[in-house]
């Protein structure tokens, strides 16, 4: 039996629906409830920080800290309990653009492709509870009645593999060639649609594999500022992996090679 016919077994796919999107959404919006959390704990550094950055005073460096930790531990609450969703999911891609210009993480590439990695994500959220709920496209024209999931599922796909994109190592190792070549191909196949499920899992296993080795922020003393480093990589990390969880459980969408092979 291969990996892929596994994959097409009722009892995989059962399995699949009914407990893999629990498990995506709590990955996805974990790196948001750490944050949150860290914002509440480390409320005093937060806002002399942003008030040194931007000179822009103790209230609205106060109103900064205050508006990330309530929008995300409120968006958190509101996936994880799966009410307003969508609603949640905006306010979550509000808190990713205001944190990306806050800590100008708009001129760190690598940073930068994590970011919008993670929005892929969210966007993959997004389409998982439009698929639930009424459209919230009401009213506007489309090519069919869930074209607008699908493209957020396209998007979604695309945004995700930027996250490997920035593990990829140039050095001339026979290991590293190995890597970005294999890596290459599974998020080739992953934003095309084509063997979507398959490729997403494996990328799934890689992910962890080099986030638990590599992020291991529980080795490093709490006082260490390589501690908060990692454990913020650790994070970021496994959100993108709920996001990858999603496209196993829900497939690639409609714009895929996958779907389209079922019409040739």
């Amino acid at each position: 039996w291969s990996i892929s016919k596994l994959l097409q077994q009722p009892e995989f796919l059962r399995v699949t629906k009914q407990y893999l999107p629990h498990l995506a959404r709590l990955c996805l919006i974990s790196t948001f409830l750490e944050d949150g959390i860290r914002m509440w704990f480390q409320w005093n550094e937060q806002r002399d920080y942003i008030e040194a950055t931007w000179n822009c005073g103790y209230f609205l460096a106060t109103c900064f800290v205050l508006l990330n930790l309530i929008g995300q531990l409120g968006g958190c609450v509101l996936v994880l309990s799966r009410n307003f969703v969508q609603y949640a999911c905006f306010g979550l891609f509000g808190i990713i653009a205001l944190q990306t210009v806050a800590y100008s993480i708009l001129w760190d590439l690598k940073f930068l492709m994590r970011n919008l990695a993670l929005g892929g994500g969210l966007l993959l959220l997004l389409a998982e509870s439009r698929s639930e709920g009424k459209s919230m496209f009401a009213g506007v024209p489309s090519m069919g009645e869930s074209s607008p999931k699908q493209y957020m599922q396209l998007g979604g796909r695309v945004l995700l593999v930027l996250m490997f994109m920035t593990l990829l190592h140039f050095d001339s190792s026979f290991f590293s060639i190995v890597q970005n070549m294999v890596g290459t191909a599974l998020i080739i196949l992953v934003a095309i649609g084509f063997k979507t499920k398959l490729a997403a899992l494996t990328l799934v296993v890689w992910l962890l594999a080099i986030n638990v080795y590599f992020n291991a922020f529980w080795t490093i003393p709490a006082y260490k500022p390589m501690h908060d480093f990692l454990k913020y990589d650790f994070f970021q990390t496994t959100s993108v992996i709920g996001g990858l969880l999603l496209v196993v459980a829900l497939g690639p969408g409609g714009v895929s090679m996958d779907e389209k092979k079922k019409e040739w």
